[in-house]
């Protein structure tokens, strides 16, 4: 995992890139290398070593003219230099070379051999592609600049100031200067009528195992998310015993407010059964409120949802990388597809949960795996997400929704899942944690965190700045205090107007209280529906 930039274009000073790339290092403490090409355009990469320590070093040359720089991983490039590319010389062991020869042998249209997530720009003398892979877990911005310079960005403040205009590159698609953007990844399962497939729970276990496996794939200590929730906890479960064969224990971490977090005593139960390295961290409230403004630069978002769960994200994963550690397993995506927030369970049919399940998944570049990975590679550790492997995302998406909502199985969400791991003869997890009701990361560090937020934002935003709210940001309208006291946070380090238009608001559907918290559904354990309910006074 890295950062990139590409400056493609003939009037951009080599300082100025080096100054720019800069901004990024946080996502690549290892190694900084910026290249100028014959035609004067210019890469720049903030490497975070995780495959080939030594000779990984970008941006990687082609056989010939050819240049890329790449962030992500491609899990399959083992296989790639063995067949498609065995004719080929290669100048490093990194996962990422694959990439400059795939794209000189097979032109734009290479993209569909990669299993992996990827951000990169490959340059050919005048020629160049970008993409960006089919879920988006690794970001990507592109830009313009007043001279006509094209500019592509691991993280948006590398361009914002330099770019007139600027967005979010799409998921699953790249991009040259001949074709414009053009969407590779196009699944059957965008359409919601494909959903006919029957249950199979044993390729659901098989196939979970096989996207786990394939992400333990590096040269570094690696190391597990732990919240205590099904997602994240089958992900340990799963790791640790593959890791167990290879006569290796999974270091797992957890974060909360106090050593009663419900977090930290179901991360607690789990570790103990699996017999990880476990480690608990805890954080107060107002730690939390002291790296708002830190945080929010990283994530480049003024959204509610990923600012809360981040926070405790962002602490924890500097804790880890203190450790050592620089690639961890994460339990993103789960939930997206397979209906897992308690909104769900208020769906008021199985095409419209299915609908929304879709919704979910082409919109997670903007959600969750945005915070995911800016939230931990603010302190250069790697997220992998198991549960986002296409293969996986395949099958769940294509399963009949009825065998995917909660008013099936008496309001248990993710009941499939649970059930394809429910094997009692050598059991994966305690029962008591299989069957856990979901708790969002942001509520179970501690319910008084996200309380304790809303009453901190509400006592710096008034009434009047509410009123005129509408008017300052006619984008995205702040409803609450707490979102306007976060987009403050955001105009500050991020003025440009272009910059508002990249977030997207998480917002749950099909509920009365449209506050993300999962207390603010009725089907909550310990709901909390009146929550954050204050709302704009126009």
């Amino acid at each position: 995992m890295c950062g990139i930039l590409a400056i493609i274009g003939k009037k951009v000073v080599l300082e100025k890139a080096k100054e720019l790339s800069n901004r990024m290092s946080h996502r690549g403490p290892n190694e900084h290398d910026v290249y100028v090409t014959e035609k004067g355009h210019i890469l720049a990469h903030e490497r975070l070593s995780i495959i080939d320590l030594h000779t990984g070093k970008q941006p990687i040359q082609g056989c010939d003219t050819a240049y890329m720089v790449h962030n992500g991983e491609i899990y399959n490039h083992v296989e790639l230099r063995a067949t498609d590319l065995k004719n080929h010389v290669f100048r490093t062991k990194s996962d990422s070379e694959v990439i400059v020869h795939l794209y000189e042998k097979y032109g734009d249209e290479f993209l569909t051999k990669l299993d992996g997530v990827f951000a990169f720009v490959v340059i050919d003398g005048d020629d160049f592609i970008a993409g960006r892979d089919p879920i988006g877990v690794k970001p990507l911005y592109y830009g313009k600049d007043i001279s006509g310079n094209m500019y592509f960005a691991s993280e948006m403040k590398a361009i914002a100031d330099q770019c007139v205009t600027f967005a979010a590159f799409p998921p699953g698609h790249y991009y040259t200067p001949k074709t414009g953007f053009v969407q590779y990844y196009k699944p059957d399962w965008f359409d919601y009528k494909v959903a006919t497939e029957e249950l199979d729970l044993k390729l659901i276990r098989e196939t979970l195992i096989k996207a786990i496996k394939k992400r333990l794939m590096t040269d570094v200590p690696l190391g597990a998310l732990l919240s205590g929730g099904l997602d994240s906890s089958l992900t340990v479960a799963i790791a640790s015993r593959l890791l167990k064969e290879q006569g290796k224990k999974l270091h797992s971490f957890s974060i909360g407010l106090t050593k009663n977090s419900p977090d930290l005593i179901a991360a607690q139960e789990v570790a103990d059964f699996l017999g990880t390295i476990h480690h608990a961290i805890t954080f107060t409230v107002d730690e939390g409120l002291e790296i708002i403004d830190k945080l929010i630069w990283h994530l480049e978002t003024y959204d509610v949802t990923s600012i809360r769960a981040s926070t405790p994200m962002y602490i924890m994963s500097k804790q880890i990388t203190n450790l050592g550690i620089k690639v961890v397993l994460s339990g993103e995506g789960a939930d997206e597809m397979l209906g897992g927030y308690l909104y769900f369970n208020n769906a008021p049919s199985a095409t419209a949960f299915q609908k929304e399940t879709i919704r979910r998944m082409q919109l997670l570049s903007t959600s969750d795996c945005l915070r995911a990975d800016k939230s931990t590679m603010a302190h250069g550790l790697e997220a992998r997400v198991p549960f986002l492997d296409k293969e996986f995302v395949s099958i769940i998406m294509k399963i009949k929704p009825e065998e995917k909502q909660p008013k099936s199985y008496d309001g248990i969400e993710k009941y499939i899942l649970r059930k394809a791991f429910d094997t009692k003869d050598n059991p994966f997890l305690p029962d008591r944690i299989l069957w856990r009701q979901k708790e969002q990361f942001s509520d179970g560090v501690g319910y008084s965190w996200i309380d304790t937020l809303i009453k901190y934002c509400a006592s710096h935003i008034s009434s009047a700045d509410m009123n005129m709210a509408h008017i300052k940001y006619p984008h995205n309208t702040p409803s609450t205090k707490e979102a306007y006291y976060m987009r403050e946070i955001f105009n500050k380090h991020f003025p440009e107007k272009d910059a508002a238009k990249t977030v997207l608001k998480w917002i749950p559907k099909w509920q009365k209280n449209t506050d993300p918290s999962g207390r603010a559904n009725k089907n909550h354990i310990k709901a909390t529906v009146n929550i954050a309910i204050e709302k704009t006074i126009i």
